[in-house]
């Protein structure tokens, strides 16, 4: 396993990283112990999740995905030993149940980081993260950004800091990212921040081969300011493994239980999904293998964050990280990328 470091830190990270949204919905808590298992001894010891999951997000599921991380450091005592990132929920309609009028204020902060620790059974995070703006802004989905006069959110990027940096100075919380973020996002925060307020050292957003929209702006903040992308879906709801090609839609997959996700399903993404299966087949590939393995060497991208449902597909897309895409693959890749750029937004 090749490991990289955090930016602006001496943390080091497998450049797989194991997402864990499925852990207390799709996947039980023995299974949950079984993935964290596995993927510790192949060397993964960056582990992701949030407040907010399992995803989709219920008030009677909030929480337990990382309460079941908790009862596997518990069990196993490799706390120590694993690098540990969660997320504070953002307002939404989504998200009502976690928290009344939610937001980034101290009070709202404090909570969720108190909540997070007690059911991750631990007294840090190594990386805590803004699952997404307060503002409204263009997410999960939507293509461009439409101005909204009346947003009631208000420019407070130095008070978000402050309220972290309090988390910093009592040891709850190691170093801070931001997630589901825009270049304008980024570079407030990053103006904010001094040496009375913490940087954010890495940026949590959709990026794959149906989505590389973060190649527009964000990847050159990365560049040019020390960021960190850490990519999730990488597969696309697993669009990219292939499993749903030709009209196929499997038992008990994401799409065949949650049908509203279709991010990744519309007739361009289907295309380019077919045009990308076409390349995989002739380079010996698995179209997972070759979607991986494309987002885990971009130079940007510090970790890639995969998820799986069986310990069979957390196998395949773990053992991406040996795999390095030939030139030749990578000028077909761009070919079909330049026909159908970016479906799935």
């Amino acid at each position: 396993m090749e490991y990289r470091k955090l930016p602006n830190t001496d943390v080091r990270v497998s450049k797989i990283c194991l997402g864990t949204m499925t852990f207390g919905n799709q996947n039980t808590e023995s299974e949950g112990h079984e993935q964290m298992d596995y993927a510790f001894d192949q060397g993964v010891n960056f582990f992701d999740t949030a407040e907010l999951y399992p995803v989709p997000a219920t008030a009677e599921t909030q929480g337990e995905t990382e309460r079941i991380m908790g009862t596997w450091f518990k069990k196993t005592g490799k706390r120590s030993e694993v690098i540990l990132a969660s997320k504070v929920a953002g307002p939404g309609d989504y998200t009502k149940h976690i928290r009344d009028n939610l937001s980034f204020k101290k009070a709202h902060i404090d909570e969720a980081v108190h909540n997070s620790l007690k059911r991750l059974q631990t007294d840090y995070i190594d990386l805590y993260q803004l699952h997404w703006p307060e503002r409204l802004t263009q997410r999960f989905g939507q293509r461009g950004f439409v101005y909204t006069p009346d947003d009631p959110w208000v420019d407070n990027f130095e008070a978000v800091l402050d309220a972290l940096q309090a988390h910093v100075k009592e040891g709850n919380i190691r170093h801070v990212g931001l997630s589901n973020e825009n270049p304008w996002g980024i570079m407030k925060f990053l103006q904010a921040a001094d040496e009375n307020r913490p940087r954010m050292i890495t940026i949590q957003n959709p990026y794959s081969l149906l989505n590389r929209l973060f190649e527009g702006g964000s990847s050159e903040i990365c560049h040019r300011e020390n960021m960190g992308l850490l990519a999730y879906s990488p597969l696309g709801f697993g669009v990219l493994s292939g499993k749903y090609l030709n009209g196929k839609l499997p038992e008990n997959s994401r799409l065949q239980l949650f049908p509203r996700f279709a991010r990744y399903s519309s007739p361009e993404a289907t295309a380019a999904t077919e045009a990308y299966a076409a390349i995989a087949a002739d380079a010996g590939l698995s179209l997972t293998q070759m979607s991986l393995a494309f987002v885990n060497d971009r130079s940007f991208v510090t970790s890639n964050i995969i998820g799986a449902t069986s310990l069979e597909q957390l196998k395949e897309n773990i053992d991406s990280h040996a795999i390095q895409l030939s030139d030749e693959v990578l000028k077909a890749i761009e070919k079909v990328h330049n026909q159908i750029p970016d479906p799935s937004p």
